[in-house]
Formats: C-alpha cells, structure tokens, sequence
C-alpha cells in the first residue's frame, strides 16, 4: 500500500512538472489559454500543492489526487467560498483527535472534546520577522478545528517555527505550523474536517478567499498543525477546513512575503526571506 509520505512526494512532483510546463506555455499562449491552462493544472494535482503535514508522514500534500478528465470551459466558473455555513451547529460538539505519528515538537492533543463551543471567535496574533499576523479564528465555521488550534497555540508549539512555503502562481497562500520545517511535520494527533467539506459532499472547487486562513491536509479528516493563509483569491477543492480570517495588519505582512518571492525565483517553495513565528498567542 503506497503510504502517505509516498503519496506527498508523488504530488509535489507532479506539481512540480506542472509548474515548469506552465512556465513554458505562459511563454507562448494567450492569456485566456494560459488561465485556462492553470485551473486545469489545479484539477491535475487535486487542488493545492503545499506539503501538508504531520510527521506522522499522514499529513502531506494538501491534495494528491489526481483526476483524467480536463474541465469544459464552461466547467471552469468557480465560486467563492461563503464564509458561514448555511446550517448553524449546535451550540457545542464532540470533537476526536485520534493519535496519528509523532509529534514534530513535544505536545499533547486537545483535553477538551465533549462541550467544545461552536460560537464566537478566538483571535490570535503571530509575531513574525515578517511582521505581526493577526488571525480571528470562527468557531461557528470550524469549532474543532479551532479548539485545536487554540490548544496548539496555547501550549507554544507554533513557536520558533518557519513558515516553510510560498506559492505565487494558480494559488495564492503562505503555509506554516510544521516545527520541523519540512512541510510533513504535525502534533502527533488528526481531526476530522469541518466546514466547507461537511457541508458539499461533491467538494466543488470554490475559491478560498484573500484573507481567510484553512487547513492543509493529506486527505479528508488528516489535520494535524499546518495550515494555509491565503494573500489572493486560491480557487481549491472544498475539502480544505477553513477557520478564521486575517487581520489588515497580516495581510500587509503577507504582502510584502509575496512581493519578496519564492527563493530561486520559483513559484512554489520556501520564501525568499525567512518567514518565522517567534511567538503565537490566543486571546
């Protein structure tokens, strides 16, 4: 059985490829072929290609699936994400954080699962050598997610820890939360995904919007401690929990992360300058 560190490295090149005969086309298409060319690119590699995470080698690419079939041109419409569900949740929930792997930094998964609140926001700032980013994570969109990260937040493990990617090209995000810095490091522990997945059971591609924050994974319910933040509009499959938004201030700060590019003049990859969380806090 191929295992999911398999699975990851499979995905990355695949991207990889992708984004070279890209780069190729952008050389030589119009400009309506060459977007064209991209959404199909984004269906071929399942959607996102940053390392998701975890250690445990489960969280790896945040889509690995592949399909056969190009999209029509009038299948390429894609919608932005609302950013609240249609059906409210109870008040509270039941959350699991199942073992899975070994923790990239020593921590402890979630105590609290029975009576997990599904109202109201956390708001966390990360203070990076980049400049502060601050998040407002939504329990009413993703409660155990949030309860999650919360807990990860409280206990330091996002401290000292780089943001280990950047894309600019198809899809618009930072990644960060793997303390080992290699994109397949997570907390020992998974969580089910929440809000968009459980709410369209076909994951459409939908667009992840500027500012929203959501979660990398190696597959539906593979969430661990890495997460994405989206500096332009992403369009992605729905099987990607979104929880929270970015503050004015972290968009600035992703801004000029963008700005300064992907090391080698790459569109996918570590950061041309460093990108590290000295100190994550919840309010």
């Amino acid at each position: 059985m191929t295992s999911n560190k398999q699975r990851r490295e499979q995905a990355m090149h695949s991207l990889e490829r992708e984004l070279k005969s890209r780069d190729r086309a952008e050389k030589t298409k119009p400009l309506g072929v060459i977007v064209t060319a991209a959404v199909v690119i984004l269906a071929l590699v399942g959607g996102i290609w940053f390392a998701a995470t975890r250690t445990n080698d489960t969280e790896t690419e945040a889509g690995s699936e592949s399909t056969q079939t190009q999209p029509s041109t009038e299948a390429l419409e894609v919608k932005p994400l609302a950013m609240k569900r249609a059906t409210a949740l109870p008040d509270t929930v039941e959350c699991a954080y199942p073992a899975s792997g070994e923790a990239a930094k020593p921590v402890t998964a979630p105590a609290k699962t029975s009576g997990v609140p599904a109202t109201g926001t956390v708001n966390v700032t990360l203070t990076t050598s980049q400049g502060p980013i601050g998040l407002e994570l939504d329990r009413a969109a993703s409660p155990c997610t949030v309860n999650a990260i919360e807990h990860l937040v409280s206990n330091g493990f996002y401290d000292d820890t780089v943001c280990h990617r950047l894309t600019t090209a198809g899809l618009f995000v930072l990644q960060c939360g793997d303390p080992s810095g290699t994109g397949t490091g997570g907390p020992g522990f998974s969580f089910a995904n929440e809000y968009p997945t459980d709410e369209m059971a076909d994951d459409p591609q939908v667009i992840y919007p500027r500012g929203s924050v959501a979660m990398a994974n190696s597959g539906k319910d593979t969430n661990g401690s890495q997460f994405f933040l989206n500096f332009k509009d992403s369009p992605l499959a729905a099987n990607y929990t979104y929880f929270g938004q970015i503050d004015e201030a972290g968009l600035e700060t992703l801004d000029k992360v963008a700005a300064n590019g992907v090391q080698g003049g790459a569109a996918d990859g570590a950061p041309t300058e460093e990108v590290r969380i000295t100190k994550a806090e919840a309010k």
